[in-house]
């Protein structure tokens, strides 16, 4: 969504406000910095959200609330900030972040502040942490794509577009035509190769190797799948998603783009908020930041949220993300992490991974 957009979104949202239909927390005041991974055109949405819902309340980074970049560069800036004993103060007041093994991770190194979301264990359709340091607030859904338009021409190959994630890094026929982000870099990568890993073993990661599986961004394994370049691709479903509201958008439909939805399972990541300890916090304004995530987990929020072609994490929310599958049908299909062995384990998966795909 465009700047323009967003800032429209602003005036409706403060319209409904004065209609009664969205609580204005005028009372907040104060200044906020977000650290996010969210790509940056949801950043511009939750911006202009956050300002009609919060007036008073200023955003700390040249005027956003939001400091954006993925989620490994996060980290490795946070454990900048943290310094070498972990006892340093961060630039930042709240956390949200795709990998939710972090929230492990930042409660153990106690930097996380603990609050309580009302009725959090009827209200929510994924964990969170009993201690309150970390609630689900989005969920990210790995999937695959393929060409609808170029499946005459894989099979002239004796190509078969795969229907499972198995058959993705198995089937031999595919060696040169596949592409995924890189988990070294992406956390929600980073989430299925562990998922898969826990499903099929290392030798999933020696399959993909094989395979020679391409490393590569979403916008530019799109790319490659458009020109007949891969002939499919491991993709968070909001990336093809956005790709095809986009066209519809502009008045250019996307026909060369579709979402498979794995028959072996999908990995849905359910990316968390959390609030930096006013000890280590930049603006020591805890109770301005459990405002905010308290919005976070209401209706209007996860609508807002939504735009983003990701999922609401509240029970009952019929609505889903603009062309996407029912909610509570894909948590049917949900694989699962191990979120601790993604923490505990990291640099071992990680070292696997490497030695087995990109050596």
């Amino acid at each position: 969504m465009k700047k323009w957009a967003a800032a429209l979104l602003a005036a409706m949202l403060v319209m409904t406000a004065g209609a009664g239909a969205l609580a204005v927390n005028e009372d907040v005041e104060g200044e906020l910095v977000i650290y996010s991974s969210m790509y940056p055109f949801m950043l511009d949405i939750m911006d202009a959200a956050l300002k009609a819902e919060f007036p008073n309340l200023k955003p700390g980074n040249n005027g956003s609330f939001f400091f954006y970049s993925g989620t490994s560069e996060l980290i490795n800036k946070i454990y900048g900030e943290m310094g070498e004993n972990h006892d340093q103060p961060l630039d930042a007041d709240m956390f949200m972040v795709a990998e939710p093994a972090f929230s492990l991770e930042m409660k153990e190194y106690g930097y996380l502040h603990s609050f309580e979301i009302p009725d959090a264990e009827n209200r929510l359709r994924f964990p969170y942490d009993p201690d309150g340091t970390w609630y689900p607030v989005r969920v990210c859904n790995m999937v695959l794509a393929f060409n609808p338009e170029s499946v005459d021409y894989w099979k002239e190959k004796g190509i078969e577009i795969p229907k499972t994630f198995h058959d993705f890094a198995y089937d031999e026929k595919l060696k040169g035509y596949i592409s995924m982000g890189n988990p070294q870099t992406s956390g929600t990568t980073y989430a299925a190769v562990v998922s898969l890993m826990e499903k099929y073993g290392t030798e999933y990661f020696d399959r993909l190797g094989a395979n020679k599986v391409m490393l590569e961004s979403g916008s530019t394994a799109i790319a490659k799948l458009q020109t007949r370049e891969c002939a499919a691709l491991m993709i968070l479903e909001e990336s093809i998603l956005k790709a095809l509201h986009d066209g519809e958008e502009k008045g250019e439909p996307v026909t060369n783009l579709e979402i498979i939805y794995p028959e072996d399972g999908v990995v849905l990541i359910p990316s968390t908020v959390m609030i930096v300890a006013e000890e280590f916090s930049k603006n020591v304004n805890t109770e301005a930041a459990e405002a905010v995530a308290s919005w976070l987990l209401t209706e209007e929020a996860q609508r807002v949220i939504m735009q983003g072609y990701m999922h609401s994490v509240l029970k009952g929310m019929a609505e889903n993300p603009a062309g996407s599958v029912d909610t509570e049908q894909l948590i049917g299909k949900d694989l699962g992490v191990n979120w601790e062995k993604a923490y505990r384990e990291r640099q071992e998966i990680l070292k696997t991974w490497a030695e087995k795909v990109t050596q």
